[in-house]
């Protein structure tokens, strides 16, 4: 596994911290570690940075002027990518699905909104249900008839390209793991798009660490999102040359913890944002982070990780608080 063979542009601070959590392991029984992936630097962090190094390796090896992509309206994949762009002297065209259906002026206009207006980039919004792929492509075609060179992302960085800075991210687990004496029983986190989940998985298979992952699912039921993640964790162990590497047990997706559909708020979503901020002073954000927070909180007190040494990937996006200041705000 060997990653400088392939073209990366460095955005990120590594390695990130991991950090335990000693007041929220107690709380829970559970010896709970956190992978601090929120301090990646770009934009404020998170989980998107790291795909963003490889993804842009390739934008400039092919020569664009452009990046292209999409997410939902609070998405803090584009609001990195509009960053990324803006630090490497890119233009950077974004679509934002109206996924949740919330005209609310924080959702809509604060949170990561604001910051891709910031750092430049042009928003188009369309509505939810919509061809994202489609609308890749016709943004890309406008790109192509002004003269410029498209680079085409996919939603949250997510394939095998990007998750190549999640097969990095394996490593470093790894290697601090090592470095501090703690054989680690799981890792645990957020799973949407899908390339965190499978870029760990690939990283970890490749390198043979034999530590499972639990992917908590944000949006897609549980048949389709381990579909979904075992696609691109072998299309990227494939990259790698190890093709073989990542078997069908290795992707566990658990997806009872969506609650009523992506981005919206529950309870329990609220409950967890509080039990982490006001234990160990650790801000999550409401659509990932806070929703795999969820999860864990409920199989830890259900008994599923008694006796393990539990590792909880945070995936930033503390910025997206702000666009939902009308919901979590209600729930304090």
């Amino acid at each position: 596994m060997h990653l400088a063979r392939f073209p990366r542009v460095r955005l990120a601070h590594l390695p990130t911290p991991l950090e335990p959590l000693p007041r929220l392991s107690e709380e829970l029984g559970v010896e709970l570690w956190i992978k601090r992936d929120d301090c990646t630097g770009m934009a404020g962090g998170g989980n998107k940075t790291r795909k963003l190094e490889f993804l842009l390796g390739e934008a400039f090896e092919q020569g664009a002027d452009t990046l292209v992509t999409q997410g939902a309206v609070q998405s803090n994949h584009v609001r990195q990518t509009a960053a990324a762009a803006a630090a490497h002297g890119l233009a950077c065209e974004v679509i934002l699905e109206e996924r949740t259906g919330s005209k609310a002026r924080d959702y809509v206009a604060n949170g990561n909104v604001l910051l891709d207006r910031l750092f430049g980039a042009g928003v188009r919004f369309v509505a939810g249900g919509s061809d994202m792929p489609s609308e890749l492509e016709t943004t890309a075609a406008a790109v192509r008839a002004r003269g410029g060179r498209p680079y085409v992302i996919p939603g949250g960085g997510s394939n095998a390209v990007g998750a190549l800075g999640y097969v990095d991210c394996a490593r470093e687990i790894v290697v601090q793991a090592d470095e501090l004496d703690l054989p680690v029983d799981r890792i645990v986190t957020a799973t949407g798009s899908a390339g965190t989940h499978a870029g760990l998985v690939a990283g970890l298979a490749v390198m043979g660490a034999d530590i499972p992952v639990l992917g908590i699912g944000v949006r897609a039921p549980k048949a389709r999102q381990e579909e979904t993640v075992l696609k691109l964790a072998r299309e990227t162990a494939a990259l790698l040359g190890r093709p073989e590497a990542v078997t069908d047990e290795m992707v566990v997706a658990d997806c009872d913890y969506v609650g009523e559909g992506y981005g919206l708020v529950d309870a329990g979503v609220i409950d967890a944002l509080k039990l982490a901020a006001r234990t160990d002073g650790i801000v999550l954000d409401p659509v990932y982070s806070a929703k795999a927070m969820k999860g864990l909180i409920a199989l830890a007190r259900a008994g599923r990780f008694e006796g393990e040494t539990v590792v909880f990937l945070h995936t930033g996006g503390a910025q997206g608080l702000f666009g939902y200041e009308s919901v979590v705000g209600a729930g304090l």
